[in-house]
């Protein structure tokens, strides 16, 4: 008898290491690493929107988290279901990518090749310099986060079973 393969939820943590607060994304999927989710495949990525387009192409459920900057408080965290409706693209202007997360999620929209499941998890953000150092609010909201996309990728895998 074969084995029943389970549904793939991918989590992608967006961002660049050198640039303080725009590490987030890439500090909360290795927490997750850590906690080692059961048919989750996690992955760092630096959020150029077409190479985006391609790891997720056939994933049944995505999780992308990323650091934004909507005005809200410092270390604040946003939920979005981008299937839903776009993505507000103000809370991402400080992508260093000319073709950046929702840029990639509009042209997936356009060509229908969203993921079926898409979930954006934002960290209010504010120091994006090179070299700077992470806030203390960012790095506080970093935790929150991974437990909130470890909570949700078991609630997704359990809907996809």
């Amino acid at each position: 008898m074969e084995k029943e393969q389970k549904p793939q939820v991918l989590i992608i943590g967006v961002g660049n290491l050198y640039r303080g607060d725009d590490a987030a994304g890439l500090l909360a999927v290795r927490q997750l690493k850590e906690m080692r989710l059961d048919s989750s495949v996690i992955m760092e990525h630096s959020g150029e929107g077409a190479s985006l387009l391609e790891k997720w192409k056939n994933a049944d459920a995505v999780i992308v988290i990323d650091a934004v900057d909507s005005g809200s408080a410092l270390g604040a965290i946003h939920r979005i279901e981008p299937t839903e409706k776009p993505l507000p693209t103000g809370m991402f202007h400080t992508s260093t990518h000319a073709f950046s997360l929702p840029d990639a999620i509009e042209l997936a929209r356009a060509l229908n090749e969203l993921p079926p499941r898409l979930l954006v998890f934002g960290i209010e953000a504010r120091n994006f310099q090179a070299g700077s150092e992470m806030s203390p609010e960012v790095r506080d909201a970093i935790q929150k986060v991974a437990k909130m996309v470890a909570d949700e990728a078991t609630a997704l895998q359990t809907a996809l079973k």
